[in-house]
């Protein structure tokens, strides 16, 4: 999916928007993690797309490196890094396999944005990754996941999100995002892409993926039997309280 919806994910995301809302609780957990030699903070985006966050991140002085299972998202995060004259380590690997690429105990906190971690089906798959994101990250280093709120999400079971839509010059787009509830308890998620240029038909395309919903007291069981001290949560990026039947997104963060 990610691969295909590459070209057009940073059409689909109001980056600043979004960074303006996201950045400073990201800032000020990341103040909260020390480096003993006062160096600047070693962070890992795992599932980093297209890299904005790594790349918000590192103008702000951080040393950032991002990952992504999609290769063709991560050429667009070097585009975009190019673009912004940064030099980040990016590397196309998915998750699990963190650890064997950077090493043991390398970063002071790793990352992981944009509903990525339900992604993984499997519950080894997802206790298997969170070894892994503890095994990266440096003793007291910080965790932060940011996930849908599933809680709410298979309680109300809305199938639709509120779309998106983008123009440059004469051309637009409208993403619709949409839920398809399976049998087994996994959830097809598809993304609806509308474009045309001004005064012409429009053409459409679906991509779709397969996700695990993540409820919020099996994530944190998952995370403390990875090694992980006791949670918290959080209902957004902006700070506010989880809600299980309101929230938005499951903010889960951790430390080592």
């Amino acid at each position: 999916m990610y691969d295909q919806f590459a070209s057009d994910y940073d059409r689909f995301v109001n980056w600043d928007n979004r960074l303006g809302f996201e950045i400073p609780l990201i800032e000020k957990l990341l103040d909260e993690v020390k480096n003993p030699k006062g160096e600047p903070l070693q962070i890992l985006d795992a599932a980093c797309g297209t890299g904005m966050h790594a790349l918000s991140l590192a103008k702000a002085g951080y040393q950032v490196a991002g990952t992504d299972f999609s290769a063709e998202m991560i050429k667009k995060a070097k585009l975009n890094a190019a673009s912004a004259g940064k030099e980040l380590r990016f590397e196309a690997i998915g998750f699990g396999s963190l650890t064997s690429v950077f090493g043991e105990s390398r970063f002071d906190a790793v990352l992981c944005l944009g509903n990525s971690l339900p992604h993984l089906i499997q519950d080894e798959d997802i206790d298997f990754t969170l070894i892994d994101f503890y095994a990266c990250l440096k003793p007291g280093g910080l965790l932060l996941i940011q996930n849908r709120n599933f809680d709410a999400v298979m309680q109300k079971r809305d199938r639709w999100m509120e779309p998106q839509s983008f123009e440059d010059g004469d051309e637009q787009w409208i993403f619709e995002r949409f839920y398809d509830f399976n049998p087994d308890g996994t959830i097809g998620f598809n993304i609806v892409n509308l474009h045309r240029k001004v005064a012409s038909e429009w053409r459409s395309e679906v991509v779709s993926t397969l996700l695990k919903p993540q409820l919020r007291d099996d994530l944190q069981r998952k995370a403390s039997h990875a090694g992980f001290k006791p949670v918290s949560t959080y209902g957004t990026l902006g700070g506010d309280p989880f809600d299980p039947q309101m929230s938005g997104n499951l903010i889960l963060i951790a430390r080592k």
